[in-house]
């Protein structure tokens, strides 16, 4: 099987109506980043950060996996697929998709406020859990904080995610800016003969010039397209194999 791995942001969920934080009308115009996502912000007023992320955590019980997750789950019956993701939801994982590498953390878990990426005091949180508060402590006794990398923060899955990205037979990338970094850069280790797929419906700089399949849609169409030129070039050559575009997006 074609390893096929998937780098997906925001706009991979904004259709199932997860909040996008750069658009806007997004999280960051409502709540500064220097406020909710920083380790600054959280040693000034933990309570607010909490309380920010047990609302992310309640937008999760009225969403689902939209088409777009859907159809990547479902490419694991022809390829060995590996997500990427920025996104901290888990959509991914409720769609069904089995190999999902988490970069900026996972709203559905918790850690310690004073080693936050030690396994040990790593907590999932069931769903009658949502809600963290002001004194629930980790198992190293200090409080729990969202399992989320913040904005000055390691990114401790970024080489992982390199390990698989460098053994890419096809590259998808789906619904973001490739603005932030790391996460911008995986690009950079995608095999010169790999095929690259980039579904966005907002046109989009990759800092890289290669060969890039574009697809000019939202996230369930964009896949749906996906599929049927993947089908159609294991069938064999076709023209669509012509509408690379080999520049700057």
């Amino acid at each position: 099987m074609k390893n096929l791995v998937v780098l997906s942001g925001a706009g991979m969920s904004a259709e199932s109506g997860i909040s996008t934080f750069r658009d806007a009308g997004g999280l960051w115009d409502k709540y500064p980043v220097e406020q909710v996502a920083t380790p600054e912000g959280y040693a000034r007023n933990p309570e607010l950060v909490i309380r920010f992320y047990n609302e992310r955590r309640r937008q999760l019980l009225d969403v689902a996996p939209n088409a777009g997750h859907l159809g990547i789950a479902d490419l694991e019956k022809e390829y060995q697929v590996t997500v990427v993701t920025q996104n901290v939801d888990n959509l991914h994982e409720r769609a069904g998709s089995t190999q999902v590498i988490h970069l900026h953390g996972e709203l559905t878990k918790v850690c310690s406020s004073r080693d936050p990426y030690n396994p040990h005091f790593v907590k999932e949180l069931k769903t009658e859990e949502y809600e963290v508060k002001l004194g629930d402590k980790a198992g190293d006794g200090s409080q729990l904080r969202p399992f989320i990398v913040w904005f000055g923060e390691a990114v401790p899955e970024i080489e992982t995610a390199i390990k698989y990205v460098e053994k890419a037979d096809i590259f998808v990338i789906i619904g973001t800016s490739m603005n932030v970094y790391p996460a911008a850069g995986l690009l950079h280790y995608v095999p010169r003969e790999a095929e690259v797929y980039l579904i966005d419906p907002k046109p989009v700089d990759t800092h890289i010039v290669r060969p890039i399949h574009v697809i000019r849609k939202g996230a369930s169409e964009g896949v749906k397209e996906l599929k049927t030129l993947l089908a159609a070039q294991a069938d064999g050559p076709t023209s669509t194999e012509h509408n690379a575009v080999k520049h700057k997006l």
